[in-house]
């Protein structure tokens, strides 16, 4: 681990100017929920009991820590995004902090750095909260707000799993539309545009925006506080923060609340428009259409009769507001829907006044998705960068605009500091939605939602090479917006990754995960051809095959306790259950690991990671300390080779050679051939590292191990699948 990371353009480089590849996971997705009780996501018991909720434990025991921070570094990754959500810090009311769930953060943050991990901290939500069928804020955040989330489900103001009739049955990815249902609208709308939008919602002499956003900020900043005042862990192990993970704008920018905005892609079960939600969210019935997810997107299948009875999703008028000792300002009115308060509607006839009153700024100038982006979004990650860096004063701000949206235009401004990295997120959306792996087409979203195409139909890609090829142009095509619009800084993806549970949970049945591995592999190639740093979506210790990574149905952990090899004794905690062929001293080099680790035990030379799945994809060669700028570098699993192309600004010194992770999962030491450009190597097989010494200028490496794969796993083009896998293949 470096001993400070320091940003170049857009590289990251060690105090020996070597360029630093961040290669890492997501640590841990069931952090998103409590420990105690253990409200996994399918869990009804308890529930709204929101207040008395402990964090302690996630991700995972400490005294299980060693066993999983082994298998990450054994699995090559050098950098971790630590889950935690403003919930595990505040639950139990406005300002009162878990200093249990703080400590044994700590606690386990310096476990990671016996492990030489680079740490950035994600404050996690999605949906807003996990009482709006996401995680993140607490629940009083909803009451703040007068809302009632114990009237959700009859209101569909959000699908929760927790309180669906039957959680085995809760529909595959359709959490996420709750971003387009009245709870999700409402919070991030106010969250981020209160003051503008609902100006009547004073609580404690503040308008609702600043009581959120203050509380958010001074949360996350206690935190930041308790380590700074660790003393060991700033910089060397935590090197910078991430902003709210996935902002979402709510209602703010849309120009008519009775239709479906066009950028609206992501379609699931009933798909409410804005009005209708409204309505139903003060007891309404409306016939909603409904619809589902196909290989070539969204598509509507009918139409459905929600009818709440009366039942709102807000609380009655009566409600016993002392409950968190806030005062509401008497202009606010409980029972009654915020946006009928601020005259948007008329409850009297149920018709909409201003049907365009989240489709301008203040000032009546236009409001759209970029603007939201470039003011309100951006207004409230100044206050939380400084808020931050008040604390940490060297920290990496690693700055996350919207999903897929352009970001912010802050080049060549104060936004666009020397220690900020552009951290956005991509998954392949139809792989994600619809859990297959479809080798025949896909579609480039990106152009898609710039505009490229005249339709969606030009936008298919056909054949796995190109598919590839696809995922790969819009990462770089991300990137360069970046670049383009926040000036020249590293590009690291926070999330990305695959579901497992594709093909109605075929491989749990047989085995075999092919599918999985084409697709996680895919993801890499992407990654690798953008040159682009990430952090894989995800590790989860719970993970099952029953209940995925316990949280909403979602399964993209690369563990699962349900994939340990048959009669194996191996637990989660088990230190036998390791990848690499020996016992895998983890150290890239002694800079980089303690050499006072303790050894870990030898296992067979093919072992597998138990509980490891679709391996062969994500435990891949990368370069780690390149002594120089890379070209370009990739693996092609099919043949096992990597390969790496830099150039050098002099000869590499003695003690700083270029290093590589080298995995004896597909390079054993007697199956492994080197050919260089020139200078000399060394491949310590032990600690899965190969070191290069080189002379200036431009240089490569070629590096072939034993490929695990059969032959019929090469690429082939779109007539070649269809040839070998249809008697008839047409394209409607």
């Amino acid at each position: 681990m470096p001993s400070f990371l320091t940003i170049d353009g857009p590289y990251f480089r060690d105090e020996h100017n070597r360029q630093v590849t961040l290669r890492g996971v997501n640590v841990a997705s069931d952090a998103k929920m409590p420990t105690k009780p253990n409200l996994l996501s399918h869990v009804l018991e308890d529930f709204f009991d929101g207040d008395n909720v402990s964090f302690v434990g996630r991700p995972f025991s400490l005294e299980d820590a060693d066993v999983h921070f082994r298998r990450l570094r054994n699995c090559g990754y050098n950098v971790i995004r630590y889950i935690y959500t403003w919930e595990a810090i505040e639950a139990r009311g406005p300002g009162i902090y878990d200093d249990d769930w703080i400590e044994s953060t700590i606690a386990m943050l310096r476990k990671a750095k016996e492990y030489d991990f680079m740490i950035f901290m994600d404050s996690h939500q999605d949906a807003w909260s996990r009482f709006s069928g996401g995680s993140g804020a607490p629940m009083w955040t909803l009451y703040a707000m007068g809302l009632n989330p114990q009237t959700f489900g009859v209101t569909e103001a959000a699908l929760v799993h927790n309180t669906w009739p039957d959680p085995a049955t809760f529909p595959k990815m359709i959490w996420s539309t709750n971003y387009q249902r009245l709870a999700c609208q409402v919070m991030f709308t106010v969250f981020f545009a209160g003051r503008d939008f609902a100006p009547k919602c004073i609580i404690d002499g503040r308008n609702i925006q600043d009581y959120l956003q203050e509380h958010f900020i001074d949360a996350v900043t206690y935190l930041a506080r308790k380590i700074h005042e660790a003393g060991d862990l700033e910089d060397t192990t935590v090197i910078g923060w991430e902003s709210i993970n996935e902002p979402n704008r709510g209602l703010i920018g849309y120009q008519g609340l009775d239709v479906i905005p066009p950028e609206q892609r992501l379609q699931k079960g009933t798909s409410p428009t804005a009005w209708q939600a409204i309505l139903t969210g003060s007891g309404r019935a409306c016939e909603i259409d409904t619809w589902d997810f196909g290989g070539t997107g969204p598509y509507r299948t009918g139409s459905a009769l929600v009818d709440p009875e009366g039942v709102q999703a807000w609380l009655p008028a009566d409600y016993d507001d002392s409950r968190y000792g806030w005062k509401r300002d008497p202009g606010w009115k409980l029972g009654e829907c915020i946006w009928a308060q601020h005259g948007v509607w008329d409850p009297a006839t149920d018709t909409i006044l201003k049907n365009d009153y989240f489709g301008k700024m203040p000032n009546g100038g236009p409001l759209s998705a970029e603007k939201f982006t470039e003011t309100y979004f951006l207004d409230q990650y100044r206050k939380y960068a400084t808020a931050i860096r008040s604390i940490h004063k060297n920290a990496i701000m690693f700055c996350q605009p919207p999903v897929f949206e352009i970001p912010p235009a802050i080049k060549d401004t104060p936004d666009a500091d020397d220690r900020m990295v552009y951290a956005p997120h991509f998954y392949d959306g139809i792989t994600l939605m619809t859990k297959k792996w479809n080798r025949l087409w896909n579609i480039d979203v990106l152009g898609v939602l710039r505009g490229r195409y005249l339709a969606p139909a030009f936008a298919l890609k056909l054949g796995e090479t190109a598919i590839r090829n696809c995922f790969r142009d819009q990462l770089k095509e991300m990137k360069q917006e970046g670049i383009d619009n926040m000036g020249l800084t590293p590009c690291v993806f926070t999330e990305i990754g695959i579901p497992y549970d594709m093909d109605d949970k075929y491989a749990y049945k047989s085995g075999d995960y092919i599918s999985q591995i084409r697709a996680l592999d895919a993801n890499h190639y992407a990654l690798e051809g953008a040159q682009v740093g990430f952090t894989l979506w995800t590790y989860c210790v719970e993970n099952t095959h029953g209940w995925g990574d316990q949280w909403n149905g979602e399964d993209l952990s690369i563990f699962s306790l349900d994939d340990r090899p048959p009669n194996s004794s191996a637990t989660a905690n088990d230190s036998t259950t390791i990848v690499d062929a020996t016992n895998l001293k983890r150290a890239l080099t002694t800079s980089t690991m303690s050499s006072a680790r303790t050894d870990l035990q030898k296992v067979a030379p093919d072992a597998i990671v138990a509980g490891s799945r679709a391996a062969e994809a994500f435990v891949r060669p990368s370069p780690v300390y390149t002594a120089g700028t890379i070209v370009e570098s990739g693996f092609t699993l099919s043949s096992a080779t990597f390969d790496l192309k830099l150039v050098a600004g002099k000869s590499t010194e003695e003690t700083t050679p270029t290093e590589m992770f080298v995995p004896p999962f597909h390079f054993p030491k007697d199956g492994t051939a080197v050919t260089v450009s020139g200078g000399k190597w060394e491949y310590d097989v032990e600690r899965s590292v190969l070191r290069w010494w080189h002379a200036e200028g431009e240089q490569w490496i070629k590096i072939t191990g034993t490929g695990r794969m059969s032959a019929d796993y090469d690429d082939e083009g779109y007539a070649e699948t269809c040839k070998r896998n249809y008697t008839a293949c047409i394209i409607m």
